[in-house]
């Protein structure tokens, strides 16, 4: 069986280094040294990510007690393994998306036993890598980043797709690419297949469109990677939780207007006045017009008000 990400849109937001000096809170060494090599990730161009070891110290601020090094080990047995398969396989080598697609499912879902996590989805785990490495499951968009790592390592060109409702992953060859549907082990999909899963998606009337099947960057994924997690906090009523996480996602992506907008709302559900303006004015410095930054005007006057 199939299933799709259920991810929903949430209008509350986080911030970053601002936030982070109103909270108090001095995070372990871990974390420490895992949030520093995000902020140096995020100075980074897009096609410079490592996107694995990107994911792996998100999985260490989440999961400061696991074992990251035994993770870290296992990402280097990964691409190993898909070197050694890539070229033993001629025609995967020579350009065959069948092929590539079979030899990285050989990899990743046969030699390693990763598979999509359909019994316990919605398990916070399916989204931090150390645990997936470790459980041999996860979601879409975790198995995803396995899946470009490992055709990186083997010198195949990949990428992610923002298909609604599931992510996949697209092989590239000079002459074409193929989607691959991840969680379901590395399922090829093509255009009927697409279209079913659309219309699971968005209804009956739906149908595939242009830029339905846009290439995601590297910091795209990652941050969809980190959205799973915010989303399920917020679901809970952890707003600490999921501003933590939206600052991670700063760490990596400064320049994301809307992420700045989300950290100062949440500052303001928290009563973290200043750190809300100072996300708020981030935001506006980002956008300076339109409807999103006149309703934000509003709002950074009101709250300056409640602070004389």
């Amino acid at each position: 069986m199939i299933l799709y990400e259920r991810e929903a849109q949430c209008d509350v937001c986080l911030d970053g280094a601002a936030c982070r000096r109103d909270t108090g809170f001095m995070p372990p060494p871990n974390q420490d040294e895992a949030r520093a090599a995000l902020e140096a990730a995020g100075s980074l161009p897009d096609t410079e990510l490592d996107i694995a070891a990107v994911a792996l110290q998100l999985a260490r601020v989440d999961a400061p007690e696991a074992d990251w090094r035994a993770a870290a080990e296992r990402l280097t047995a990964i691409a190993r393994a898909a070197v050694q398969a890539a070229t033993a396989d001629r025609e995967a080598d020579g350009g065959d998306l069948d092929r590539r697609r079979a030899v990285l499912a050989g990899v990743l879902h046969g030699q390693f036993g990763l598979t999509g996590d359909g019994e316990t989805y919605d398990d916070l785990a399916n989204a931090n890598l150390i645990r997936v490495l470790e459980r041999g499951r996860g979601l879409p968009v975790t198995l995803g980043i396995l899946w470009l790592h490992a055709a990186e390592a083997a010198g195949w060109g990949a990428h992610g797709v923002d298909f609604p409702g599931h992510f996949l992953v697209a092989l590239e060859a000079p002459r074409g690419q193929l989607m691959v549907d991840v969680f379901a082990g590395g399922l090829a999909l093509d255009a009927p297949t697409l279209r079913a899963l659309l219309k699971r998606v968005e209804g009956e009337a739906a149908e595939l469109r242009p830029g339905l099947l846009r290439p995601m960057a590297k910091r795209e994924v990652l941050l969809r990677l980190q959205n799973n997690i915010k989303l399920r906090r917020l679901r809970a009523g952890a707003i600490d939780g999921a501003l933590a996480c939206t600052e991670d996602m700063l760490r990596l992506a400064p320049d994301m207007a809307p992420l700045w907008r989300e950290a100062g709302l949440m500052n303001q559900r928290l009563d973290r006045i200043g750190a809300a303006l100072a996300c708020l004015d981030r935001f506006l410095e980002l956008v300076p017009e339109g409807e999103a930054a006149v309703r934000i005007r509003q709002l950074v006057a009101e709250l300056r008000q409640r602070l004389n």
